[in-house]
C-alpha cells in the first residue's frame, strides 16, 4: 500500500471491492477515513461500517451496498485533491455534479462534511473526493 496518499488508497479499496462484488472491505482506520465512511453511510451509499480498534491501530470494515441485480449503489468514486496538488474551494465554488445526485466530500475547519452542508454553512476547505 501507498503511504503517501492514504485517502486515495481508501477510495481504491472501496472501488475494487465494488467491482469484485464483495460484501465488505477492510481498510486501516484513521479519523478522516472514519468521518468519510460516516458520510457515505448517511448519504445511503453504503450499508454501514464497523470499527475494530485495539490499543495502537484499528480497522474499518465497510459493508458495501448493492441494488437489484447486484449493481453497486456507488457508480463512481474519484479523488479530487491529492498530495501533489491540493484543491481548495470557497463555499461559492463547491461543485455540483450529476444534477445534484453526486456527493462531494470536503475537509473544512468545522470537520469533514458533504459539499451541500459546507455550502449551507458558508465554509470552504479542501475538496477531498466525489462519489456518484
Amino acid at each position: 500500500m501507498s503511504v503517501s496518499d492514504p485517502i486515495a488508497d481508501f477510495l481504491t479499496i472501496i472501488r475494487n471491492g465494488l467491482m469484485a462484488k464483495h460484501r465488505f472491505v477492510d481498510v486501516h482506520w484513521s479519523k478522516i477515513k472514519e468521518a468519510m465512511t460516516q458520510i457515505l453511510k448517511e448519504e445511503g451509499l453504503i450499508e454501514g461500517f464497523l470499527l475494530k480498534k485495539d490499543e495502537t491501530r484499528g480497522t474499518l470494515r465497510i459493508y458495501l451496498k448493492y441494488s437489484q441485480g447486484r449493481r453497486p449503489v456507488i457508480q463512481g468514486i474519484k479523488r479530487a485533491s491529492r498530495p501533489g496538488l491540493r484543491r481548495y474551494v470557497t463555499s461559492g465554488e463547491i461543485p455540483e455534479f450529476f444534477g445534484g445526485q453526486g456527493v462531494s466530500i470536503m475537509s473544512t475547519s468545522q470537520g469533514v462534511m458533504v459539499g451541500k452542508e459546507a455550502r449551507k454553512r458558508h465554509v470552504g476547505g479542501e475538496l477531498l473526493c466525489f462519489v456518484w
